[in-house]
């Protein structure tokens, strides 16, 4: 079965380096790309889950870990490898508690990169030493929030996002094509999975995967 692989980020250039890396591990894998979070969601809705998604934290519409817990608990099959600009431990400790297979800094040596790929795709983890800790201990309100968002089925997920973004119920409801009723429907049962009573408390579980000025959002990449 081909192996079908898919890299999340906004710069074509570095789209690129990974494309060939990707292909000296797996020469015969089907790679699509997406400069966007929007053109990940499109590919994930259009074609079958894919065995990877290589991912940058830092594009221009999604620099938080909302596109990566998205994944996670919409796709658990597919690993996740994040490969970014930021090399912050902090980042990295978070991103494993939200359910990332691995990590590379854009500062690596390609041969970093071949590896983790190797190795996530074999079923393995791979991130840098310097991280610290690993899934494992990481910190236990992020893993808590992981399950949350994981209990969440896509469409759910993706009202909530736009409710703790701010939207109202008929403006959700015209961004997905849905009726509002639909809508109310799924903010209910979202505010029910997540634990919380309002919008306001959904729009605070959202905050919380924000990445913070003290974790290098000014970063590119």
């Amino acid at each position: 079965m081909t192996t079908r692989v898919v890299i999340a980020d906004d710069h074509p250039l570095f789209r690129a380096a990974l494309r060939h890396a990707v292909a000296s591990v797996l020469p015969d894998a089907a790679i699509e790309e997406a400069p966007d979070v929007a053109g990940l969601r499109q590919l994930a809705a259009a074609r079958p889950d894919p065995d990877l998604v290589l991912l940058d934290l830092m594009m221009p519409d999604g620099r938080s870990f909302a596109p990566l817990a998205w994944l996670r608990s919409q796709l658990p099959g597919t690993a996740v490898l994040i490969v970014s600009a930021t090399d912050d431990p902090a980042v990295i400790r978070q991103a494993q508690a939200f359910g990332a297979a691995g990590y590379v800094p854009k500062s690596s040596p390609p041969e970093d990169l071949v590896a983790a790929i190797r190795t996530v795709v074999d079923c393995g983890e791979w991130f840098p030493r310097s991280a610290g800790p690993g899934p494992r201990r990481a910190p236990d309100r992020k893993q808590e929030l992981a399950a949350r968002l994981a209990s969440l089925t896509p469409q759910q997920f993706r009202v909530m996002e736009l409710l703790a973004a701010g939207r109202l119920n008929k403006q959700i409801a015209g961004d997905l094509g849905i009726e509002e009723t639909t809508v109310k429907a799924h903010v209910s049962a979202g505010l029910a999975k997540l634990g919380v009573r309002n919008r306001t408390q959904a729009s605070l579980v959202f905050n919380d995967l924000e990445i913070s000025d003290t974790d290098q959002l000014g970063l590119e990449g």
